[in-house]
């Protein structure tokens, strides 16, 4: 019976030992899984907190998209509008340019015939100008051999009027003497 009771109270030691390892085991065990609860229970906070931003980031880029797109849009709208109203702009400037280029060309066409019509003129004044000139020459030809015959004449009549006094003192002279002569004859008594 003793040696029943110390082998039942070695396998109860034994028995106690065991449960304290088991114990101790499942205390451990037990902080192991309290590691591992806080550690899931972090884990899904930071899992949620990941699927809030991911969530956030979601709709953010959404937002961003839908925004996005607007101004594309938009953009693409305010483009096309330019580009009609630049083509307008086009048309109107090309329409302007090809006035100006049918003005150019009627101008260019009047320059031509005023050319032609100046050249006409010039030619005309030209003919003109030597037809005066040779004229005035012809007159200044004339003019010059009538103021010689003038001369000329000049000189003879200057010639016949000396000639004219000689005379003219000559006849005087001739006076003079007859006049003394008659008196000398009526101071002589024998001749009257």
């Amino acid at each position: 019976g003793v040696f029943l009771y110390s082998h039942l109270q070695q396998k109860v030691r034994n028995a106690e030992a065991l449960a304290q390892k088991y114990k101790q085991q499942q205390e451990a065990l037990s902080a192991q899984l309290q590691v591992v609860y806080e550690h899931r229970s972090r884990l899904e906070r930071s899992l949620q907190k990941e699927r809030g931003e991911h969530k956030k980031t979601k709709e953010d880029f959404l937002v961003y998209k839908l925004e996005a797109q607007e101004a594309l849009n938009k953009e693409k709208q305010d483009s096309m509008n330019r580009y009609g109203a630049l083509s307008s702009q086009h048309k109107i400037l090309k329409n302007q340019h090809d006035d100006v280029k049918k003005q150019l060309l009627d101008l260019q066409l009047q320059h031509n015939s005023l050319k032609l019509e100046h050249r006409k003129s010039l030619e005309t004044h030209s003919q003109k100008f030597a037809q005066l000139q040779q004229e005035k020459d012809s007159e200044v030809t004339n003019l010059q051999d009538t103021v010689f015959k003038l001369r000329e004449e000049s000189k003879l009549l200057r010639k016949a009027h000396q000639e004219v006094h000689s005379q003219l003192l000559n006849a005087q002279t001739q006076m003079e003497e007859f006049r003394q002569l008659k008196e000398a004859l009526q101071k002589m008594p024998g001749l009257r």
